[in-house]
């Protein structure tokens, strides 16, 4: 007899792959980590608290020197050399030296200020322009304005400062870069000293971690015993723990980005009355999108070293009896 096949036959159901099973196990263990977590709501919070503080601490001191960094920006012309001309030199003489000096190769840029834009604009910021209109003669000389370029030493500087003031023209040569070099030299130490405190607060950070998660893990013990006992690997034991691990640093970067955005917006109306009394369009910087997402994975990160060198530790002294 012929065998009859059947077109509409149900085809086998295939099983899943093992990519689809990793990553349905591990959705599955992140969520009982993280309800393990909202059980705990107390206790949770105060590490997560404590990882926050410790993360929005240096972001913070990283913000300050960002905006100091942004102010001194307009500081750069501090770094000009003012060459005061000796009197009686012609404009066309002075317009001739800052041609020569401007083909340096250790100057960017050179402006010339005649004499009498010098005065009409010393008028206009002195208020003493009536008095002004009486003298017989003006009294300021022509000025040139050099900006050195961008790759200049101070060894340098302080060669181009002597080569200009020996200029036959020259009268009087003026800089003033100390303070401003200081502020810089400041700053770097500053910078410094966050990354250095940056890295020990996340030791911390990763103690921290580690401590919770060797408390859990000792309160588990007897449910690990007899995890193992039916033949799951450390690896398989580990997961949970990272898990909490990854919770407890999002949950900490995020609350340290909270924190950070709270002190800005504390500092909005001061530094608002402060540019105002100033008459300056000084305003305080936030952290960019790319910040942002850097503390986060600082966190997590933390989070995962800490909890996974806790776990590694501990779960080899845990093994069924």
């Amino acid at each position: 007899m012929a065998v009859t096949r059947h077109s509409d036959a149900v085809a086998p159901v295939r099983s899943s792959g093992p990519l689809a099973i990793w990553f349905t196990r591990h959705v599955s263990t992140s969520i009982g980590s993280l309800g393990r977590l909202f059980r705990q709501p107390f206790a949770s919070l105060m590490i997560i608290l404590v990882i926050a503080v410790t993360l929005a601490i240096p972001a913070a001191l990283n913000l300050v020197v960002k905006n100091a960094q942004s102010v001194s920006n307009g500081w750069d012309n501090a770094l000009d050399f003012s060459i005061y001309l000796k009197r009686g030199l012609s404009e066309s003489e002075a317009d001739a030296l800052r041609g020569l000096i401007d083909q340096r190769a250790d100057v960017e840029s050179v402006q010339l200020i005649t004499a009498s834009e010098a005065l009409g604009e010393f008028k206009r910021q002195s208020g003493f322009g009536q008095a002004l209109d009486h003298l017989s003669e003006n009294p300021l000389p022509h000025t040139l304005v050099v900006r050195p370029g961008p790759m200049n030493t101070s060894q340098s500087m302080i060669l181009l400062q002597e080569e200009l003031g020996n200029l036959p023209e020259a009268d009087v040569v003026q800089i003033d870069t100390e303070w401003v070099q200081r502020f810089h030299a400041i700053l770097d130490i500053v910078k410094q000293a966050i990354t250095i405190g940056a890295s020990l607060l996340g030791v911390a950070i990763i103690v921290i971690i580690g401590n919770t998660i060797r408390l859990d893990i000792q309160n588990r013990r007897e449910e690990i015993e007899v995890t193992k006992l039916i033949g799951a690997s450390n690896a398989f034991v580990r997961r949970p723990f990272l898990w909490s691990g990854f919770w407890y640093g999002l949950f900490g970067g995020l609350l340290a980005l909270g924190l950070v955005q709270y002190g800005l917006y504390l500092l909005e109306q001061p530094v608002a009355r402060l540019a105002g009394l100033y008459q300056s369009g000084i305003t305080v910087l936030a952290l960019t999108l790319e910040e942002g997402l850097f503390i986060l994975g600082i966190g997590i990160a933390l989070g995962l070293v800490g909890s996974w060198f806790a776990a590694t530790r501990h779960m080899r002294r845990i093994e069924p009896r």
